[in-house]
């Protein structure tokens, strides 16, 4: 079938594809057209990797705009909306406006309402429904990338319940969902009412294998030799040889500190195979690289990359991996050792694929288990680069001849696995069962249950009662919590739990919130009283003997144990206990870190060997500033939470703290991204503290204000003003403060040659950040940086001050003291992801 042969497409369409080269399309996507993809029909295409499936998309895309409608397409990643967002924004030229929308899980996105080809995360897709976006309504089709995620424990239920709701509103709704070749596509049509298009076809031959000895022995029965050196490593004589033939390579392992290890002794391979050419311009790449981020692995990654090689996991920041991809794409880099997450959609095909590691640590588990069938044929089907190359390789690693065998059994000969519904779960179903009730979609428990009836879990389960009785534990925990009330059988989400809603909030996140800041708010003049070390009045102490030689052998007593004299925890409100006059802002930072990171929507950091000892010693020399009762040392579970929460806030706090990144990851055993990952998180979960301290009329909404604007632009109060400047961010601030410009004003007032010594001789920096500061003329042309001599006499005093006032434990911070600032430019913006959602990510 060619272009011109495909009905329903808007005029002009056909001629552009045949100048992209598309002079007949691939049989999947013929099928899919027989299919009535372009005219309106609903359609699984379940194909494998590289085989054309968002063509599929595109085509089921543009003919619904040309019908008059609008279409949404649907990914899993932030990363994977924004590279889908630059494909179809070719589609402009035909009168066609592209959106792309991932973070802000607040709001309803109207600006979307002109677009007609909106990108976005099945997260968003489920605030904006929420959030009761008008243009949802609108939707003619709607596109599910990878709709075989619906298997995945965190993000399935969600795409699940998404797509159950926009074809309730939209009855007519198409839905073209593209999946990976899996055990069970009919069910998943069935459960869509789309027609399937199944195939194995692919456009480039992919020759699957196990290397053993001295050799690759493939599917097909042919064999290659790969010879392997005395103590030489079976993964760099595979990637050797892919380069004497012109090609990359990914090799897939189980572990970040696997990826890294591995990207460094793979770069003394890559390195032998680079032309002059490609050493400058991969020389050029490392500073982008270091440049990024100050974090060792920042390092670590530009030293790799400087060589042709590079690693690719969660840790790195964004733009790092995004840098690394590109470079790839574009052949620059030779080989990227990666963890399984990016084989998970990115557009980063190799001419072999090494598949390393096909067992992974799993706690539940409790050892290395093997990884599914469906996870490593994804990851082998990144082999093969249309246009470049003959054919793919993939293949997994074996030590002796039953591995081999059973690799061969265990992948190469196996189906993928079928896709199971995740929705069942409990905590799933907390956030689900509330939005569904406040967007309005079920007002009685039958409504819910008939809402239910229509998911796929409903279709698959054997287990009838199973969704009827978490249904009900969960309708339970929401009443108990006042998100809803029931009244002669009808369900209504209540004020607060309306705002839970649409602040995309796990109920139970925003249980732990509220509950913390009441607590704060009964407890403030105690807490203060702790903070300022002013003692309970001796009346009212009724410490055990016991407690009191603990305490003055510890240096410290337990907030806890400040009780009254009839054995309570303070008085409700302080109504007895005389207002304290202090400047001390409360709750602290540090406690409100704490609180959103005991919340099941933020990602804790594990304890590892020693961390109890130091954070049970941190936690009670703090405990003052913690909003809630620390659990007894004896329960264990709840105490290494609560520990680990503390660990977390920590990173928080330092990062609030201005610490360096580099002493944030060595630290805290992080890398750049999981730092990112946990600041949006508690941006968004702080902001969400203050419009529900605000909602129910708590005192510590401008506490919460505070924090919220010192760990978005990772600072300390004073730099807030400057860091709201976009372009600023957290290290030019400092810069710029330590010069004498401490506020916005200051820099549209400032000598030009100060603020270019300030910015390190940075003309076109200096230049944007004046013109957002508002400067009337931020030009820089014949501006000379100021000598030492011109700056003013407090720099020096300031940079004195700041170079021997930070502690070990990151400047303190416990105050909690900031100022309103404005969002600034500087780090990972929308975002996403998660944080935006930084682990939805």
């Amino acid at each position: 079938m060619k272009p011109e042969d495909v009905p329903g497409l808007p005029e002009g369409v056909p001629e552009q594809l045949q100048s992209e080269g598309i002079e007949e399309l691939y049989p999947p996507q013929a099928d899919a057209v027989e299919a009535g993809v372009t005219e309106g029909e609903s359609v699984l295409a379940s194909i494998p990797t590289a085989s054309g499936k968002t063509f599929i998309a595109e085509l089921a895309m543009l003919s619904s705009v040309q019908r008059g409608g609008k279409a949404l397409y649907i990914v899993p990643l932030r990363a994977l909306a924004s590279e889908k967002k630059a494909e179809f924004e070719r589609w402009e030229e035909f009168g066609i406006d592209v959106g792309v929308s991932t973070g802000n899980y607040d709001s309803s996105g109207e600006w979307l309402a002109s677009r007609d080809i909106i990108v976005a995360t099945s997260e968003k897709v489920d605030s904006l429904i929420r959030n009761n976006a008008p243009w949802v309504e609108d939707l003619s089709c709607v596109v599910s990338d990878e709709v075989h995620l619906v298997n995945d424990g965190h993000r399935g239920p969600t795409l699940e319940v998404t797509l159950g709701k926009l074809r309730k509103i939209n009855p007519g709704l198409q839905v073209v969902a593209l999946s990976a070749t899996v055990g069970n596509a009919d069910d998943v049509a069935a459960w869509l009412d789309a027609t399937l298009v199944e195939s194995e076809w692919r456009p480039i031959d992919l020759k699957m294998g196990v290397h053993y000895g001295n050799a690759i022995s493939f599917d097909d029965g042919t064999q290659r030799e790969v010879p392997v050196g005395k103590g030489d490593r079976k993964t760099a004589a595979l990637v050797a040889d892919t380069l004497e033939e012109d090609g990359s390579s990914l090799v897939f392992v189980n572990s970040r500190r696997n990826a890294e290890a591995a990207a460094k002794r793979l770069k003394d391979v890559t390195s032998r195979a680079l032309t002059d050419e490609e050493r400058s311009k991969l020389a050029e790449l490392a500073q982008e690289i270091r440049d990024v981020s100050d974090a060792e692995t920042s390092d670590t990654l530009a030293n790799c990359v400087a060589k042709g090689a590079a690693f690719h996991h969660a840790g790195l920041a964004a733009e790092h991996r995004s840098l690394v991809e590109d470079a790839f794409r574009d052949r620059l880099v030779k080989t990227v050792s990666a963890t399984p997450t990016l084989a998970a959609g990115v557009n980063t095909p190799s001419r072999r694929v090494i598949v390393r590691d096909w067992r992974r640590y799993d706690g539940e588990f409790g050892g290395m288990k093997p990884l599914d069938v469906l996870e490593v044929h994804q990851m082998m089907g990144r082999a093969g680069r249309p246009g470049l190359d003959p054919y793919g390789e993939a293949v997994l690693l074996a030590k002796d001849s039953d591995t081999r065998d059973e690799l061969f059994e265990r992948y190469i000969w196996a189906d993928a696995e079928p896709v199971r519904s995740k929705l069942a779960a409990e905590p799933a179903l907390r956030t689900h069962l509330l939005a569904t009730i406040a967007s309005g979609f079920a007002h009685t428990r039958e409504g819910l249950l008939d809402f239910l009836d229509q998911t796929l879990y409903a279709t698959q389960t054997d287990e009838p009662g199973r969704l009827e009785q978490v249904t009900d534990n969960v309708l339970q925990y929401l009443e108990a919590n006042g998100f809803i009330e029931r009244e002669d059988e009808q369900l209504t989400a209540t004020g607060i739990g309306h705002t839970v809603s649409r602040l995309y909030l796990d109920p139970m996140s925003a249980a732990e919130i509220i509950d913390g800041l009441r607590w704060g708010a009964d407890h403030r003049e105690e807490k203060l009283r702790a903070l300022e070390g002013i003692a309970p009045e001796p009346e009212t102490a009724n410490t055990s003997r016991e407690t009191e030689e603990a305490a003055e052998a510890s240096g410290f007593q337990r907030a806890s144990e400040m009780v009254d004299a009839d054995g309570g925890v303070g008085d409700k409100d302080g109504e007895d206990m005389e207002p304290i006059e202090t400047d001390r802002t409360y709750p602290t930072a540090l406690g409100l870190f704490h609180l959103v990171s005991r919340t099941p929507d933020m990602y804790q950091l594990y304890l590892k060997s020693g961390d109890r000892e130091t954070y049970t010693e941190e936690c009670y020399e703090r405990e003052p500033e913690l909003l809630g009762k620390t659990p007894s040392e004896y329960e264990d579970v709840r105490f290494e939470e609560w520990l680990s929460a503390l660990k977390t806030a920590r990173l928080l706090e330092d990062w609030a703290s201005e610490v360096d990144e580099d002493r944030i990851t060595e630290r805290y055993g992080v890398g750049p991204g999981d730092i990112r990952g946990k600041v949006e998180t508690a941006q968004w979960l702080l902001g969400a503290a203050e419009r529900l301290a605000g909602e129910l009329d708590l005192s510590a909404t401008v506490a919460v204000r505070e924090a919220k604007k010192r760990v978005e632009y990772g600072v300390r109060d004073e730099l807030l003003n400057l860091a709201g400047v976009r372009g600023v961010g957290r290290k030019r601030a400092r810069r710029l403060f330590e010069a004498g410009i401490e506020t916005r004003n200051d820099l549209r007032e400032a000598d030009k040659s100060v603020v270019l010594a300030a910015l390190r001789g940075r003309r076109k920096t200096a230049e944007n950040v004046l013109e957002a500061a508002g400067r009337r003329d931020p030009s820089m042309d014949d501006v000379q940086e100021a000598s030492a001599d011109a700056m003013p006499e407090a720099t020096f005093e300031r940079a004195s001050r700041r170079s021997g006032g930070e502690s070990d434990r990151g400047g303190g911070g416990g105050s909690g003291d900031g100022n309103d600032g404005e969002k600034n430019g500087d780090g990972a913006d929308d975002p996403q992801e998660q944080a935006s959602l930084g682990d939805f990510g």
